[in-house]
């Protein structure tokens, strides 16, 4: 039996504003029966014993711990910069802006 019928697409159609034709509303009524039979068939599945999820597998985060470690310079960090200027690399103006 049919969850949904043409009369019924027609109504919610008049209540959105939206016109259709004759062909539509048989075309609308027949895709809405058949999202409304699919939402039955998980309805089914589910099982009261399943909890609610939004993953199928569990998420774990993947990022590591931070964690103070030896780092490099500011000297050793420059040493390869054509440029430097007060411990930060210098690098050409390019908004035209005074210093």
């Amino acid at each position: 039996m049919s969850a949904i019928t043409r009369d019924e697409v027609a109504h919610l159609a008049r209540l959105s504003r939206l016109a259709l034709t004759d062909d539509e509303l048989a075309h609308y009524a027949t895709q809405l029966d058949a999202i409304i039979e699919s939402v039955a068939k998980v309805a089914e599945v589910a099982a009261e014993d399943v909890p609610p999820s939004s993953h199928a597998l569990p998420l774990t985060n993947v990022f590591r711990a931070d964690e103070v470690r030896q780092s490099l310079t500011p000297e050793q960090a420059l040493s390869g910069a054509p440029a430097v200027e007060d411990d930060r690399f210098r690098v050409p103006r390019i908004l035209g802006e005074e210093a």
